[in-house]
């Protein structure tokens, strides 16, 4: 055995690949010519002077053109400190560990989510459960809400068919939403915007989970099978497949799961697999992008809102008087009762400003008034301290500046000669971004306090049915001991505590059945649940 001398570098070989392989142009010509150039070629950033480099270059010299289209670059795996993974350094992850611990969906939606694909990436458990739950939590959470009502009613999703001029607003609007995200997510995936394309499916599952699901979970809880009782299971039906199908390629065990209980396991004539299904088509005319940004208008104001109410510390089920906003769009009655619900909120009005409710101090800049109006500096402190803040923030965004006179001087600011300090008081609360405020008004009336404890009992009377192990549907005994005042609301709003908790009789005075005790609102009160035989 000797060594041939006539050896030529072996990154010749993998250059030579796309038609080295098929013996080309010895044989195969027309299966060579099918499939040259390449859609696409992936491999690691090093690969970026060896592969692609050397396909490229014999390429060239043999055909004068490129032989692939796209190049997907892939950057390296760090540890969560961005170094470099070495098993001398002890920092390496095995990946089989990592595949046993969180499943081989987890760690392919992270590398999808995480960032764009040439960059690289820091690799840790807590980034991986974050991703697990964000999304993949939520689409499974989703799921299972949606076969245990569908498992209690007994639907049939092939009994029925999605009739879209007899469906509601917010069914109309989560179809709009899911054929954008259908249309995003095809569009990035075809232009090879990987993180793009998760980032969409992620907004539209939590945008199904946590917008629509709970704004229409009543819808679920109906008796019978009425007109929109079908219309909400067939709308979220719909969704949950749509996701399904679109995210396969990310999530394909996962998907394949949803598919084969939702599809597969009742209708005989479907594909037998997910991913043997076409990519969901886009229907056009269900998309209503009037509806969407109105919709996405209410959920601005009610994230602002909610950040007011923590702001002021004020419980979500405590219900407050109004809610004022600057937006700019003005809402319909439809949505303007949506944000009273999400809010808690007994009124909302759009007005122009807001000023009225907020108040507004002054101080000069040093840095810019001093060289202007130095030896006028005390005054200046002295007039801005006194000076009507709303006022004066009036005359300023009309005028773009505040006027002042002393011994005989000018003296003009301007908002880069002031520090603006904007004030809370103890009855309004505001928030806002660049294109949407909100002004929460937060004085309590006793009737407001009142029903605020009894949405806390409701609350409360949930969570034991719930501890206690009691079935959706199941009718309970409520009990009320320790506590008169709150024995004195119950009684007198028994109605609605009853028709909320699926309660046919309430006991005052003592407590059995499956008891615990709780503070509400600063209340000590001893409360029990008692399945109703």
């Amino acid at each position: 055995m000797h060594r041939v001398p006539e050896v030529i570098d072996c990154w010749f070989d993998s250059g030579a690949m796309p038609f080295a392989q098929y013996h080309y142009p010895f044989e195969n010509q027309e299966l060579f010519k099918a499939q040259f150039p390449a859609e696409f070629i992936s491999e690691a950033v090093d690969q970026t002077r060896g592969w692609f480099y050397s396909l490229l270059a014999v390429s060239t010299l043999v055909f004068n053109q490129a032989p692939y289209k796209n190049v997907i670059v892939l950057g390296h795996v760090q540890d969560e400190n961005g170094q470099k993974m070495s098993k001398s350094k002890g920092n390496a992850v095995d990946p089989f560990d990592a595949l046993k611990t969180f499943g081989a969906d987890a760690i392919r939606w992270y590398f999808y989510i995480n960032s764009a694909p040439w960059l690289p990436n820091r690799f840790h458990d807590k980034a991986v459960v974050e991703g697990q739950r964000k999304f993949m939590g939520t689409l499974w959470n989703t799921y299972a809400f949606f076969v245990l009502y569908a498992n209690i009613d007994n639907f049939d999703p092939t009994k029925y068919t999605l009739e879209y001029d007899k469906l509601s607003v917010m069914d109309k609007w989560l179809l709009s939403k899911m054929n954008s995200m259908v249309k995003a997510v095809d569009d990035n995936l075809a232009n090879y915007r990987i993180p793009e394309a998760a980032r969409v499916l992620e907004e539209f599952v939590d945008d199904m989970s946590n917008w629509y699901v709970r704004r229409c979970r009543d819808r679920y809880w109906a008796k019978g099978m009425e007109q929109d009782k079908i219309n909400a299971y067939m709308t979220l039906y719909t969704a949950l497949v749509t996701a399904a199908r679109a995210a396969a390629p990310m999530i394909p065990f996962m998907a394949e799961s949803i598919y084969q209980n939702l599809v597969a396991g009742v209708d005989p004539t479907a594909p037998e697999s997910v991913h043997l299904c076409d990519f969901p088509a886009v229907d056009e005319t269900m998309i209503d992008r009037d509806l969407e940004e109105k919709m996405d208008e209410v959920l601005k104001i009610v994230v602002l809102g909610r950040a007011a109410r923590n702001a002021a510390n004020v419980k979500n089920r405590q219900p407050v008087s109004d809610l004022y906003v600057v937006a700019e769009t003005e809402l319909d009655e439809f949505y303007m009762d949506i944000i009273k619900e999400e809010l808690n909120v007994k009124n909302v009005e759009f007005r122009d400003s807001v000023d009225e409710f907020i108040t507004y101090t002054f101080k000069p800049q040093l840095k810019t008034v001093g060289p202007k109006y130095g030896k006028h500096l005390n005054q200046i402190r002295e007039a801005l301290a006194n000076v009507n803040g709303q006022a004066a923030m009036k005359e300023l965004n009309e005028k773009g500046a505040l006027c002042f006179s002393f011994n005989g001087d000018d003296v003009e600011l301007t908002k880069e000669d002031l520090l603006i300090d904007t004030g809370k008081s103890d009855e309004y609360v505001s928030e806002g971004d660049n294109k949407v405020t909100v002004v929460l008004n937060i004085r309590l009336t006793p009737e407001l306090v009142e029903e605020g404890f009894v949405r806390e009992i409701i609350s409360k009377t949930q969570t034991m049915r719930k501890d206690a192990g009691f079935e959706v549907m199941d009718h309970i005994k409520l009990y009320c001991a320790g506590n008169d005042t709150l024995a004195g609301i119950i009684g007198k709003n028994e109605d609605v505590i009853k028709t909320e908790t699926l309660t046919d009789e309430v006991i005052l005075g003592s407590a059995s059945g499956f008891t615990k005790e709780w503070n509400i609102n600063g209340e000590a009160v001893t409360l029990g649940v008692e399945k109703k035989q």
